[in-house]
């Protein structure tokens, strides 16, 4: 595995489509290619999920978290195949297995780490948990496909 392999906003915003305020990711800190990666999303009150999930106690949607996951498995399926979000897009198509832990709150760093369990052509599967100090809060395994954009 490559050691402290940082990749920034800057450059996660070339590798995938998603925007504020659904880009669900802040960096990249590990990363094997073709194999697995190590992200973080620092989880803050300002963010709009927050108004309704729920008013006065709020809780980072389980959903959005394993989105987070998938968004960083898409980072490691472009850095593999050397792709940019502007020939390629990568689309979610199934969860499976996911169990949510913990509540996360605002103040949260959610740490993530993705694998690759599986690749045929242009559908990869994952296995992915995420962590808060250390406690699995959400695990699931996901799949997704690379089309052209």
């Amino acid at each position: 595995m490559e050691k402290d392999l940082i990749i920034n906003i800057n450059e996660i915003i070339n590798l995938i489509p998603h925007r504020y305020p659904f880009l669900l990711l802040d960096k990249v800190t590990r990363l094997e290619l073709g194999k697995s990666i190590v992200g973080l999303k620092n989880v803050t009150y300002n963010e709009p999920q927050f108004t309704g999930h729920f008013p006065n106690i709020p809780i980072m949607p389980g959903v959005l978290i394993i989105e987070a996951m998938a968004q960083l498995s898409a980072v490691l399926i472009a850095k593999t195949l050397n792709i940019t979000s502007e020939n390629k897009i990568v689309y979610f198509m199934s969860i499976e297995n996911a169990k949510f832990r913990k509540v996360v709150t605002p103040g949260d760093s959610i740490i993530m780490e993705c694998s690759i369990l599986q690749n045929r052509s242009n559908v990869w599967k994952f296995y992915g948990e995420s962590r808060v100090e250390n406690e699995v809060v959400t695990e699931a395994n996901f799949t997704a496909m690379i089309r052209d954009r």
